[in-house]
């Protein structure tokens, strides 16, 4: 019988098919950057739609950032496949009853309609460079140009219908799309830790404060390596949509945790002793106190101080770096926690991710890097500032 558990490094006892965790870091990257493109088009469509012209410098740049980053998402999902040419499986022989394989498809769609939207947004900048550059670039600009070159007032008006039909059907895109990834864990009974209806809320609210943050984060580092002075009303703006989404996303997943902790299920003893033991740094220190309460105070202390200039920028980028901290832990504490809890619910698993490899933390950091240089690339081919001349 004792072969048939495993006390050590466990706490309590476990199956031997449960000793491996099979969801690794590469999983936890995937919903992290799903949320990024969620919080950055969410921005943009801030201006697009809903017509927050203090945005404008940062508008067409967040719509780029969402871009790369949804190009991104399919690369941990690939990598952690043993054979990831099989992913084409699930497009060629569809299974509408599977929720992983109708994300390729929600995923696919996305894609395209970032891409037109895209277009239609730097066209004119398109056509400038088709009739202006020579050489290689003139054949790039024109093929990207699709043969349009028309940039008059009726065109131009058409275009601007077209973007903002585009930007409506992205909003619920973009936040239906990792409020889907939220469904998948929220949607498995056989994990105690996931099993809860307001994961795909938690997942769809911590998206929309990670990009808004990683929005700011590059928009202070662009402004800073371009050498032109960042627009503080763009950055009060944002600071308050990160504030705001903050409070409701700390209310979510408080309810949502003191829910889980709560109930009366089978196994709740182990839910408390992972609670309290394992989770204390990850989740109560770095997540919530770090990550989460920090900045809260420290946004809120600076509006309600009416703070303005560098220490403005100072506060609001230092904030937004601890709530991507904050997000990230969020992703590693769900997917890699809710491993940690065995399915029986009668012992914990410690899991140590590697360095190498290519489950490790080093292919995790790589992924996470290939966002930004694609950003950097596409910053290059087009011009997505708009520079106002209210500077700090």
């Amino acid at each position: 019988m004792d072969a048939l558990f495993h006390a050590s490094p466990f706490t309590g006892y476990v199956y031997p098919n449960e000793t491996v965790i099979p969801w690794t870091v590469l999983i936890v990257v995937y919903p992290y950057l799903t949320g990024l493109v969620a919080g950055a088009f969410t921005i943009s469509s801030l201006y697009q739609v809903f017509g927050f012209t203090q945005l404008r410098p940062v508008a067409h740049f967040a719509l780029l950032i969402s871009l790369c980053c949804m190009l991104t998402v399919p690369l941990p999902l690939l990598l952690h496949l043993g054979q990831p040419e099989r992913a084409f499986n699930a497009m060629i022989t569809p299974h509408v009853t599977s929720a992983f394989a109708v994300f390729g498809y929600a995923a696919g769609f996305y894609i395209i309609l970032l891409v037109l939207e895209t277009w239609f947004v730097f066209r004119p900048h398109i056509v400038q460079q088709a009739q202006q550059r020579t050489g290689v670039m003139r054949w790039f600009y024109s093929i990207l140009s699709l043969g349009s070159y028309d940039l008059s007032e009726k065109a131009m008006s058409y275009d601007r219908k077209w973007l903002f039909t585009l930007a409506i059907i992205g909003i619920p895109g973009a936040h239906g799309l990792h409020g889907y990834v939220g469904f998948v864990f929220g949607s498995l009974k056989s994990r105690e830790w996931w099993s809860s209806d307001l994961m795909p809320v938690i997942f769809l609210l911590s998206a929309i404060i990670s990009g808004t943050a990683f929005v700011i984060v590059l928009y202070v580092v662009s402004c800073k390596l371009r050498k032109v002075s960042i627009d503080l009303s763009c950055m009060k703006v944002m600071a308050y949509a990160l504030w705001g989404f903050m409070m409701f996303t700390l209310l979510i997943e408080g309810v949502e945790f003191l829910s889980l902790v709560y109930r009366g299920r089978e196994g709740i003893e182990v839910i408390l002793e992972f609670v309290t033991g394992p989770l204390i740094i990850p989740f109560f220190i770095l997540q919530f106190g770090i990550g989460s309460v920090l900045p809260l105070i420290v946004i809120t202390f600076l509006i309600w101080r009416g703070t303005s200039g560098t220490a403005l920028i100072v506060g609001i980028t230092g904030s937004a770096i601890l709530v991507l901290l904050a997000v990230l832990m969020m992703r590693y504490n769900v997917v890699i926690g809710g491993q940690e809890i065995s399915k029986t619910a009668k012992g914990l698993i410690a899991y140590h991710p590697p360095i190498l490899g290519r489950e490790g933390l080093l292919a995790a950091g790589i992924v996470l890097t290939v966002p930004l240089i694609l950003l950097s690339v596409l910053v290059r081919l087009f011009t997505p500032w708009h520079d106002s001349p209210r500077t700090a």
